[in-house]
Parts: structure tokens; sequence; C-alpha cells
């Protein structure tokens, strides 16, 4: 099994798994590792603890590219920088063309060649002169990517009424279905406002609550056969 660390990205703030490969990396260390957008920066936050090193933690590990150089560093930041020029001018071409969609958030692929627009609306949008315009500004490939509300407040986060930072922008790798029955069975009064996050969908923590009390039945249960 491959050495895994663990470490924060620098970007969303989570929590990552990442095989050290043949990197001497120690705790504060700032690397450059695999995602979805050719690079992050993440900070290895920890390099011993039996979380890094579950078997289930080397699966969905990502991989430690190099240490991250100065150059490195200079450049997310740059890229950060024109990721929120371009979003305040694809925000004004939104209005401009009077569009019924919402502008979540801009991310840029590491080499610069490529652009994503992540947007929520009620339905499908005709954003064809949209893409020219971020086009013709951006002078790179342009994606206009629809997510959903759950998706938005992962990306964007915040706290839940717990007061900790959202499950879903935390630590959550996949949403799970989460229905009115899982609060039914925990006999949690059904109000809409008292188990609804941020996104307006039923509360992720309800799935883990119901998980939890099915463990404490299973063990009670135990210890009254004993």
């Amino acid at each position: 099994m491959a050495e895994v660390v663990c470490l924060v990205s620098e970007s969303t703030g989570k929590l990552l798994r990442a095989a050290r490969g043949e990197e001497n990396v120690v705790r504060g260390d700032v690397c450059l590792v695999e995602s979805e957008l050719g690079g992050d920066l993440a900070k290895v936050v920890d390099i011993s603890s039996e979380v890094c090193h579950v078997h289930k933690a080397s699966r969905g590990a990502v991989k430690i590219i190099r240490k991250a150089t100065d150059e490195d560093i200079k450049k997310f930041e740059w890229l950060k920088q024109k990721e929120r020029r371009a979003y305040d001018f694809c925000l004004s071409r939104i209005r401009a063309r009077s569009l019924p969609m919402k502008l979540v958030a801009v991310r840029y692929f590491f080499n610069e060649k490529k652009g994503i627009f992540f947007y929520t609306a009620d339905g499908r949008i005709d954003f064809r002169q949209l893409v020219k315009d971020l086009a013709k500004e951006l002078k790179m490939r342009i994606e206009m990517r629809q997510i959903g509300v759950r998706d938005e407040a992962k990306m964007i986060g915040g706290l839940g009424v717990c007061g900790r930072s959202l499950c879903c922008f935390s630590f959550m790798k996949a949403f799970e279905p989460v229905t009115i029955q899982k609060a039914r069975r925990q006999h949690i009064v059904i109000n809409p406002t008292k188990i609804s996050g941020l996104c307006g969908r039923l509360m992720c923590c309800l799935a883990f609550e119901e998980e939890s009390r099915g463990r404490m039945y299973i063990e009670e249960e135990s210890l009254i056969e004993d």
C-alpha cells in the first residue's frame, strides 16, 4: 500500500489524502497535487496518524506531483486574480443579456487554456452569445457547467445551524440520498426551517445521525444479550 499523507487544499479548504510517492514531505510543506483542473496547491497537515493510513484512504488518494516552488505559488495567486476578474466580467455580460442564471464560481485550469463557469438555473439557458463574449475577452476555451443548489453549497461553503462548516464543503466526497423518512425515524419534528440546510434541501447530517443511531442500537442489543 502506498504511503498516504493528509493535506488541506489551498483553494477549497478540503482535506485531501495523497500518495507520498518519492517526495520526502513533512508537515507544513506546500505541494502541487493532482486535481481535475490540472493541479492544486495543498499544505501537508499530517503524515503519521491512523486517519492517513487506513486502507480506504489509499484508494481515493490523489498524487503529489512535487513540492510547490515559489513560481507555483505565485502562479496560483495570479490565477485566482484572473478568476475574480473573469467572474466580474461574466456577471456583467449575464446582466447585459438578461440571462436567467446565477453565476456561482469560475475555475481556471492550471495550464490556463480553459475556464469553467459554474452556474445555477431553473432550466436550460441559451448562453451561446455569452460564451462568445467570454472567449473574445478571455482568449481561452470556455465551458459553462450547470450545477444544482447542493453543489453550489458544496462549492461556496458556509456555516450550518450547528455552527460548523458545511459537511459538503469540508469533507464530503459525494452526496447521499436524504429523505424525510430519515427524519421521521429519528423522531425529529418535521419543520422545514429546522431540517433544511443552506441549500434549501434536507440536511445531509440527517443521514449521519441515522447511521450513528443504528450503530448505538446494535451495541445496546448486544449488551442486553450478554
